[in-house]
């Protein structure tokens, strides 16, 4: 279950990235007490001195961190590091925005009579400035941000979902080679006046196809059910993914969690809480993220009751979003590790992890399989 944007400390080069003191859970826990005596009892608190949350003698899960070890601080990174796939090379950003021979082509295929906005931005902010000229012209917005995205805002009367969906569809096949963005995304929205504007659930993600010899295929291949939740799908282009479970929000990809949880499967379920980074990280809302957080610690005995005796419960996060800090970007961070079971160890340190890989090893080697890159844990645990 990857809490999307929870890191937990800025990595050593965090200043390059101009991420310098980046420490999204340490931050919001100095806001205020944060009441998360679940998270306390699995032993967040011992990864590292956070604020008043105070270590445990006998946590009940395991805990540790892990390094991003690839070349970048987006979703797309870091849920394929997990798999065990390691991007040596970043994908390309744009803060100037896009070029003409992007635009241009885009404009052509996709039959639109010209996009608005081509700015890097905050998707509450953009439809506030542009959304009432979209809907006088039909032009599309299209924005960035200083992840490697391409989304395109519409207003769902002007430009129907389904339409907007071909038209991302577009913008994926032509963005390729050297503009080859980890994302496209289709950013929805309703509302009469910018005062009212609002973005809608029914947003979707085209990703790179990922390199095929990562996690999800290796355990599909070979019998085991690969069960997504949330946008987990979608960062992997649907590639190894034998069924995948609609969620909107953090209690959807928690209802749906307990859901696959009770079904009779066996592989790997795998979970994405994208509330923190997409409703508080971005909009630096430190308050909305601590109450997220104390929402989902209410949930977390649900979840374990859930768990069948041979389950293991893997939390973590994919990057860094700071909420305390400026701008509205994602921030290169270590991730937390949290992991528990009815029938596993408890209170083993398992360090700060070479990368997040890690975890897709040890899932792997409990499976009887092996990645490519990645140090299993398994063994401690």
């Amino acid at each position: 279950m990857v809490l999307d944007s929870a890191g937990i400390g800025e990595m050593p080069d965090a200043a390059a990235w101009g991420d310098a003191g980046a420490d999204t859970l340490g931050n919001i826990l100095k806001r205020r007490k944060v009441n998360i005596p679940n998270l306390q009892k699995l032993g967040l608190g011992n990864i590292r001195p956070l604020a008043d949350l105070e270590a445990v003698e006998n946590p009940l899960g395991n805990y540790g961190k892990c390094t991003l070890k690839s070349n970048g601080k987006d979703t797309t990174t870091g849920h394929w590091e997990m798999a065990g796939i390691i991007l040596k090379k970043a994908f390309p950003t744009f803060p100037e925005g896009f070029p003409p021979r992007i635009i241009d082509e885009f404009t052509a295929k996709a039959k639109v009579p010209g996009v608005l906005a081509n700015v890097p931005a905050s998707g509450t902010e953009i439809i506030k400035q542009f959304g009432e000229e979209h809907v006088r012209t039909g032009k599309p917005i299209v924005y960035t941000s200083a992840d490697s995205v391409f989304q395109i805002a519409a207003h769902e009367e002007v430009i129907p979902i389904e339409r907007l969906y071909e038209i991302c569809h577009i913008a994926r096949e032509i963005l390729d080679g050297e503009d080859k963005v980890g994302r496209v995304i289709a950013r929805p929205f309703v509302g009469e006046t910018a005062e009212t504007f609002k973005r809608t659930e029914n947003r979707h993600d085209y990703a790179v196809p990922p390199p095929t010899d990562n996690l999800l295929p290796l355990l599909k291949d070979n019998g085991f059910d690969v069960i997504c939740i949330g946008k987990i799908a979608s960062i992997y282009d649907s590639l190894g993914v034998t069924e995948d479970l609609t969620a909107k929000n953090n209690d959807q990809s928690i209802d749906q969690t307990i859901n696959a949880l009770g079904r009779d499967s066996r592989g790997l379920i795998f979970s994405n809480l994208v509330d923190f980074d997409m409703l508080y990280g971005h909009r630096r809302d430190p308050e909305g993220y601590a109450k997220a957080l104390e929402d989902f610690d209410l949930r977390l005995p649900e979840l374990f009751d859930a768990m069948r005796e041979d389950d293991l419960f893997i939390i973590t996060a994919d990057h860094g979003n700071d909420p305390t800090k400026e701008g509205s970007d994602h921030t290169r961070e270590y991730a937390p590790l949290l992991v528990y079971g009815k029938t596993a160890k408890q209170g083993v340190n398992l360090g700060t992890r070479q990368s997040l890989s890690d975890i897709g090893q040890t899932v792997a080697e409990n499976f009887g399989l092996e990645l490519k890159d990645g140090v299993s844990f398994l063994n401690e645990i």
